[in-house]
């Protein structure tokens, strides 16, 4: 039996890390999931324990190493603006912070504004908000808390698989530190961080790779591990949306949209992030902090299933009958990258339920990225929409969306967007692939949802008061 020559992505998730096989040609051939906690308290604390990720992705790489694959590569992918500290063994001396961690909020609020914070966000393309590490590298050393070295987390599990720290122009362009044009370190950001370069990880090109040296059963030593990159960019490359005016949507916890452009910028008001991929594209877009959460906060809210939820809400009509959520649950990131943000419900009448307020939340979601949408659109062209993520898996989540982006959604193959995307990097590290941009031929949609033209009038003539009711909010508290 001639056994599927593949590449396996390390995909380090929010709330699971997923290991995927994927053959030359963008198929997923086998995948395992582990899932574990995200930590958080409410004085802003979103962490992880690095140490149950890391035996999160082996045990995950055992099981579909075991399938009797020929395994050509190892390739890592994983959520953005993550920060731990290492001791001089290498090992952590913090929890991994999580984008979501808020606890850098003095620290954002001295700089976002002011005229050197527009220039980092210029420079490095993050912008100033607590979930990057700039911040949060400030954060700790305002509190007089040094490590040996600081890393991210995937960075971190790279370690423990090639023996030495290195990180990838595309996980680093995240962080606040990297400047987009040299991809060299960044000086007025390292001052700010109050770090330096020499404690920070190896910066190296996304399709770079280095031999593994630790044991996991199935697999060799010494088969190639590439450095991969962010989830986000990634997630463009896994769904095929890697030429100019197609757009990327993941929707998972969180959500984002991203396009790809052949240089890096940002917007003049800094609405916008910019992040790197490989080969010299970059995406340009906003991530919400608040996607699939508020389906799972209505779970634990109203005691019913998600499922359930979202079927009736969806027979509730557009508008969720007078109903208007601001969804920001974890604060709020693009466009108004405010981590102090609340979320509201206004409307609520004596004859709404349970499915009038989760349909306000999906409406809430949904609208958020439409003025992510708006606010690409100043720098970018965003003709198609390809959409990734576990939320697509609901037809109300999808209907919404389209609606509310005014696009068709083209679904991808599957659910997997930022896994394929990094098994597509390693299949690019392995020269077999031509380009990047190949992609957009092999990743092909399997079905397109369509807006509703009267929801697309509607959301549209709704949308200045989502912003109104945003700064009418922040007024009061």
């Amino acid at each position: 039996m001639t056994m599927a020559e593949v590449v396996l992505a390390i995909d380090l998730g929010t709330t699971a890390t997923k290991v995927i096989a994927v053959d030359r040609h963008a198929g997923v051939v086998t995948s395992a999931e582990h899932g574990y906690p995200m930590r958080t308290t409410p004085s802003g604390e979103a962490t992880h324990d690095p140490d149950e990720v890391l035996n999160a992705a082996l045990t995950g790489l055992r099981e579909v190493a075991a399938q009797g694959h020929d395994v050509r590569a190892l390739a890592l992918t994983g959520a953005m603006h993550t920060l731990l500290g290492l001791g001089p063994d290498g090992r952590p001396v913090t929890p991994s912070l999580s984008w979501a961690d808020n606890r850098a909020v003095e620290q954002t609020a001295r700089l976002r504004g002011t005229e050197a914070g527009l220039e980092l966000h210029r420079a490095t393309g993050t912008p100033v908000h607590t979930m990057s590490p700039l911040v949060k590298l400030a954060w700790f050393a305002e509190r007089g808390f040094a490590a040996d070295r600081w890393c991210g987390l995937k960075d971190y599990v790279a370690a423990r698989l090639i023996g030495r720290l290195a990180t990838e122009h595309s996980s680093a362009s995240a962080t606040g530190l990297m400047d987009l044009r040299s991809l060299a370190w960044h000086p007025g950001a390292l001052a700010y961080a109050r770090v330096t370069a020499d404690r920070l990880p190896e910066l190296h090109a996304p399709t770079d790779w280095f031999p593994l040296v630790l044991d996991v059963p199935g697999l060799v030593r010494g088969t190639p591990v590439v450095l991969g990159g962010g989830d986000g960019p990634l997630a463009n490359l896994g769904v095929g949306a890697v030429v100019p005016g197609v757009a990327a949507v993941s929707l998972g916890t969180s959500g984002a949209l991203r396009v790809v452009r052949d240089q890096p910028g940002v917007d003049a008001g800094g609405r916008v992030f910019c992040y790197a991929i490989a080969d010299g594209l970059w995406v340009l877009g906003g991530a919400v902090s608040n996607g699939g959460v508020v389906a799972q906060w209505a779970e634990e809210t109203f005691g019913a299933d998600v499922v359930t939820l979202l079927e009736e809400a969806a027979a509730v009509p557009v508008g969720a009958a007078g109903v208007t959520a601001l969804p920001y649950l974890l604060g709020e990131r693009a466009p108004w990258w405010d981590p102090d943000a609340s979320s509201v419900v206004v409307g609520l009448r004596r004859e709404h339920g349970r499915a009038e307020v989760t349909r306000a939340l999906v409406e809430g979601v949904a609208q958020q990225l439409a003025l992510v949408l708006d606010a690409v659109r100043s720098v970018a062209d965003v003709h198609a929409v390809r959409v990734t993520g576990g939320a697509f898996r609901s037809d109300l989540w999808a209907t919404v969306l389209a609606s509310a982006l005014g696009l068709e959604l083209e679904v991808a193959e599957d659910s997997e967007g930022s896994g394929v995307g990094a098994a597509l990097l390693g299949w690019r590290a392995l020269g077999e692939l031509s380009s990047l941009t190949s992609a957009a031929d092999l990743v092909k949609p399997t079905k397109v949802i369509r807006p509703d033209e009267g929801a697309v009038r509607y959301y549209a003539a709704a949308r200045p008061g989502v912003e109104r009711l945003y700064r009418a909010l922040r007024e009061l508290v």
